[in-house]
C-alpha cells in the first residue's frame, strides 16, 4: 500500500484535493472535520494519511510514508540535507510565498545586507547585545547569513505573528514568510533588496527512502 500524505486542514489541504481532484484522483476526509482520517478514490492500493505541513518532510526521511504534499520551505527548513531524503516530483502551481529578511521601514539608510552588517554592528557596540532578528526558519535563516557572512546577529524564535515583534521591542528585524508583503506594510517593515532567501509552493515530495513502486501515482501526477 502506497501512502500519500496531506495537509490535514485549511487552504493547503482544499487546494489539494482539487489539483489531484483535477487529474483522475479524488481525496476526501472521511468522518467529522476533527477526524484525521481519509480516503482515496480513482486509483488502486493508495493510502491517504492526514498531517500537518510541518510534519510531512519528517514522515518522508523516515519513510513512514511515500509521497507527501508539503511547501519548499518546510523540506528546506526541517531536514538537513534535504535531497539524501527526499526528491520533488512535481510543483503544484499554489502555496507559493517567499521566505524574506526585512527590517523596520525607518531604517532608511539600511536596503541590503551589507547595510545590515553595518548595522549590527553598530548595534551591538550601542546596546552591548547582538541585533535580534525573529523567525520560525532557523536552518534557512542561519544558513543564508553565513553565505553572505553576516555574523553579528542572534536569531530569536517566533512560533506567533512574527510581524509583530518588532514593534512590540522583542526583536529589530525578522526573517518571515510572505506572499503579498500586506502584513509587512501594515507593520512598518521593508524587504532588503537581497533579502529573498527562499521561493517556496506546494510541491509533490517522493521519498528516498519507503519502500513500494509509486510509479503509477507519480505517472498520473506529471
Amino acid at each position: 500500500m502506497i501512502k500519500l500524505g496531506v495537509p490535514s486542514k485549511g487552504r493547503l489541504m482544499g487546494d489539494t484535493f482539487t489539483w489531484f481532484g483535477k487529474r483522475g484522483i479524488t481525496l476526501s476526509k472521511a468522518g467529522s472535520d476533527r477526524e484525521y482520517v481519509g480516503r482515496v478514490d480513482g486509483i488502486d492500493g493508495v493510502e491517504l494519511v492526514l498531517l500537518s505541513a510541518g510534519e510531512i518532510p519528517r514522515e518522508l526521511a523516515a519513510g513512514r510514508i511515500h509521497l507527501g504534499v508539503t511547501g519548499t520551505d518546510m523540506v528546506h527548513e526541517k531536514l538537513s540535507l534535504w535531497d539524501r531524503h527526499v526528491a520533488p516530483v512535481v510543483e503544484m502551481g499554489f502555496g507559493n510565498a517567499d521566505l524574506i529578511l526585512a527590517v523596520p521601514a525607518c531604517w532608511t539608510d539600511c536596503t541590503t545586507l551589507h547595510d545590515l552588517d553595518a548595522v549590527a554592528a553598530r548595534f551591538r557596540r550601542d546596546h552591548g547585545h547582538r541585533l535580534r532578528i525573529a523567525t520560525k526558519y532557523h536552518r534557512l535563516t542561519r544558513a543564508f547569513l553565513r553565505e553572505f557572512g553576516l555574523a553579528d546577529y542572534q536569531l530569536v524564535d517566533s512560533q506567533g505573528a512574527t510581524e509583530g515583534v518588532v514593534k512590540n521591542e522583542t526583536a529589530e528585524a525578522i526573517a518571515d514568510i510572505t506572499s503579498t508583503g500586506a502584513t509587512l506594510r501594515a507593520n512598518h517593515l521593508r524587504i532588503l533588496d537581497d533579502g529573498l532567501i527562499l521561493q517556496s509552493q506546494a510541491t509533490v515530495w517522493r521519498s528516498l527512502t519507503a519502500q513500494g513502486d509509486v510509479s503509477e501515482l507519480v505517472d498520473r501526477l506529471g
